[in-house]
């Protein structure tokens, strides 16, 4: 079973964790470096990826994203600014894809660009409006919904395989939905939802169990993994965030690159796109 493999193309200051603790002035990025790693790391085992890619990061580093296409990985989008879906009305959300559009045509116009995943996974019944415009802009598909409630994000109950979700409460699936929904995957351990698909839950958890959820899943149904770039480099700068803050952006991170190739080596990966059309949902 082949499962879907995604990168979120970000800089080590993006996420919101840590832009509220950025100092004045205009961070030095590192994510052409952090990216580069991975393109070379899936480069050298054959294994396409969907990399859901941030405007900003695309408007300042193009050679990136052409490098990127030029592999032949899917391009995404995940929004322009990394505002989450909570601080936007719908009219800036859409403003924000269509900037998005005119930036990647501008640099890949052959690229067709039809999935998204919202920053922070801020796609709840908060902000569920955004299905809408995502369908209105020809999107088809949407990685954004976490099916467990943490602090800052997820949707109590949802799904835990692919579904188009009801646009009166994405924890509901309607086969009339305009977007397919490929939620971040989750495994059901006595009775509870442990997030094992990436990102700080990979780089924390025990890896046995994250392999041991992993194949539990697969059983049933494909898995979505992600990671960022930034999550991946022993060179991310280290802010003095707030205790719980740092543990969970900067823990294991020496770790993560190691574990990321450990799960390439023993599961099948493609592009989110072809999962899902493998499965007959797009």
């Amino acid at each position: 079973m082949r499962n879907a493999l995604t990168i979120d193309v970000e800089d080590w200051y993006h996420p919101e964790l840590v832009q509220q603790h950025l100092p004045a002035g205009s961070p030095a990025g590192q994510v052409q470096e952090s990216t580069g790693a991975l393109l070379a790391l899936l480069r050298q085992r054959g294994i396409k990826a969907t990399f859901f890619v941030l405007g900003e990061v695309a408007e300042r580093y193009p050679s990136l994203i052409e490098s990127i296409a030029a592999e032949g990985h899917e391009l995404a989008c995940h929004g322009m600014s990394h505002r989450p879906l909570w601080q936007m009305a719908p009219d800036e959300f859409r403003a924000e894809l269509e900037e998005f559009a005119r930036t990647m045509q501008r640099i890949v116009p052959s690229a067709e660009i039809v999935g998204f995943r919202a920053p922070t996974f801020s796609l709840d019944n908060r902000t569920r409006w955004a299905l809408g415009i995502l369908a209105d802009l020809r999107y088809h598909y949407d990685s954004s919904i976490f099916p467990v409630r943490n602090p800052v994000y997820g949707v109590s109950g949802g799904p835990l395989a692919p579904y188009r979700p009801s646009l009166g409460d994405v924890a509901r699936a309607d086969a009339a939905g305009p977007v397919v929904e490929f939620p971040m995957s989750v495994c059901t351990c006595a009775g509870l939802r442990v997030p094992v698909c990436g990102g700080f839950y990979l780089r924390a958890l025990p890896f046995s169990v994250v392999q041991s959820c992993l194949r539990q899943i697969n059983q049933r149904r494909p898995f979505v993994l992600y990671a960022h770039p930034w999550e991946t480099h022993v060179g991310t700068p280290r802010l003095g965030l707030p205790l719980l803050s740092r543990w969970v952006t900067y823990y294991n991170i020496g770790a993560m690159l190691q574990r990321l190739e450990m799960l390439l080596d023993e599961f099948s990966f493609a592009p989110m796109r072809e999962v899902l059309k493998e499965r007959g949902d797009l």
